[in-house]
């Protein structure tokens, strides 16, 4: 019997493991849960507000896996204010990875547009609108996610109530949170909890925690914490107070926006039944509104309809806003 063959058969199977379980390893130590933890946990202190004394302890974001284009972007003004703004929508997203899929977006847009044989100023007009997209989308997650913490805020200030009357320290209670509370505000404990345990000092944690959740009602806590510790008080019952305060205005906000839905709706309708209009008489008949780009005084026209489109806009958006 040729034993060799079976050999060889074996030694391939080996050899296949092995292989796998290097690409495993490999994929685990730099995509792995752990590694992603530990990426997020640096991202999200790195956005926070730093004193020239504490920058050292904290490790910089990288806007770029590409170190040429990390130098491009740092000659870019105000970058880590876009840096900061994708950490507060809770997207994975990094400033290159965002830049990227603005500049898709733009290209599909001019394609979209090439293909319907749209006049030129339509053109720029889609590029723009397409450019606009993922902005408004990580707006919108960035929106979504403060209100979200917003919520879970009373019942996050009334656990560390709790943990200071039964004898815990302020920074017990932030372990609290961060270990039973519910994500995203958990999340933005925990990095505050670690910071001080990283050997920064309460008030710059803090601090941090109100650049990287731009709330009001959180820097009402972040701003009776500092008081407190500077002028002493029982700090357990000015966090129910405030906790109380918080659902009272969260209560009053979800009535106003009951009431103001029917305004929201007419300009979101009115807003955009011109545009769909004109793309509905467009695919009709294409030289139908090609006078009004050809034509001066189209252009004209043109730009007093979008005008007072903008104006009215504006109108309707400052009669919904409330603010409580």
């Amino acid at each position: 019997m040729d034993y060799s063959y079976y050999l060889f058969i074996a030694l391939v199977f080996v050899a296949i493991v092995l292989f796998l379980e290097g690409l495993y390893l490999t994929w685990n130590a730099y995509k792995g849960p752990e590694a992603v933890r530990i990426e997020k946990r640096l991202q999200t202190i790195s956005a926070g507000w730093q004193d020239a004394t504490e920058r050292n302890l904290i490790k910089q974001r990288l806007l770029s896996d590409s170190p040429t284009l990390e130098r491009l972007l740092l000659q870019i003004p105000r970058i880590h204010s876009l840096d900061r703004l994708l950490i507060q929508s809770g997207m994975e997203l990094s400033v290159t990875g965002f830049l990227g899929y603005t500049c898709m977006t733009v290209l599909g847009g001019m394609a979209i547009a090439l293909l319907l044989n749209l006049h030129f100023l339509i053109l720029l007009l889609c590029a723009i609108v397409a450019g606009l997209f993922p902005v408004l989308l990580v707006l919108s997650a960035r929106h979504k996610r403060l209100l979200k913490i917003e919520e879970q805020l009373p019942d996050a200030m009334d656990l560390m109530a709790r943990a200071l009357k039964a004898g815990h320290a302020f920074s017990g209670a932030l372990q609290m949170v961060s270990s039973e509370g519910a994500e995203p505000i958990a999340g933005e404990f925990s990095t505050t909890f670690e910071e001080v345990n990283y050997g920064i000092s309460m008030q710059e944690a803090l601090m941090n925690l109100s650049m990287r959740v731009p709330s009001t009602d959180l820097r009402y806590l972040v701003i009776a914490v500092l008081i407190q510790r500077e002028s002493g008080g029982n700090l357990a019952e000015l966090l129910e107070s405030i906790s109380s305060l918080i659902r009272a205005r969260l209560k009053l906000l979800g009535t106003i926006r009951v009431l103001s839905a029917e305004g929201r709706l007419s300009a979101w309708i009115l807003g955009c039944l011109p545009f769909a209009l004109a793309l509905l008489i467009h695919l009709a008949n294409p030289e139908y509104l090609n006078l009004l780009f050809t034509d001066p005084v189209g252009h004209q026209l043109l730009g007093g309809s979008l005008t007072m489109m903008v104006i009215g806009i504006f109108a309707m958006w400052r009669i919904i806003k409330i603010r409580v």
